[in-house]
């Protein structure tokens, strides 16, 4: 019986180690140019943040979006409940990066875990939205200004690429899309900008 016991604990622990070491676990990151939400808590710029002050990197949800993912509301914390304080407009007071419309400006996502990737995709609230409330589909920008594929390759610890900024005015939310090639899941980080 002892025997049995000990092979069935040795048989969980292998399958666990398995299930985290490919899993979503192994795979994390963030924005910092444009400085995401997260990013601002983790630095200590923005109190209040709850866990993801400590975890920056693990804002992840369902991928898809703009058609499946995290639910209206729950966009800026991909849907994950832990991590809802990013999803608190703060009545549009979060910190802001100054950018300029039609600026060629550069992204930079920081992994500490890097994972195979299908794209980046970047969206942009529209004209009007109001920065008082969650983030909802209906406040973005159906299509996004700027998608990056990566034909499932594993990007480096730190990743910068370019587009160009919409031609926009006052106050926007940018909603970054890392898309996870072999998992389910993609990465979410939004942030403030002021153009």
């Amino acid at each position: 019986m002892r025997k049995k016991m000990g092979a069935a604990l040795v048989g969980l622990a292998v399958a666990g180690t398995t299930v985290l070491a490919t899993g979503s676990a192994s795979s994390h990151g963030y924005t910092d140019s444009p400085i995401s939400r997260q990013k601002l808590c983790a630095n200590r710029t923005v109190t209040g943040c709850g866990s993801i002050q400590w975890e920056p990197q693990s804002v992840e949800g369902p991928k898809g979006f703009p058609a499946r993912g995290p639910a209206d509301g729950t966009i800026c914390a991909g849907g994950n409940g832990r991590f809802s304080q990013l999803d608190d407009p703060r009545g549009g007071a979060w910190p802001a990066t100054r950018v300029g419309a039609g600026q060629n400006y550069t992204f930079r996502w920081q992994f500490t875990a890097r994972h195979r990737t299908t794209d980046f995709r970047y969206f942009i609230t529209r004209d009007g939205w109001n920065p008082a409330q969650p983030l909802t589909r209906a406040a973005l920008e159906s299509q996004p200004f700027l998608t990056v594929p990566y034909g499932g390759q594993q990007p480096p610890a730190t990743l910068s690429h370019s587009g160009t900024l919409p031609g926009k005015s006052g106050r926007h939310l940018i909603l970054a899309v890392w898309t996870v090639h072999d998992t389910g899941n993609a990465f979410y980080a939004c942030s403030d900008v002021q153009f």
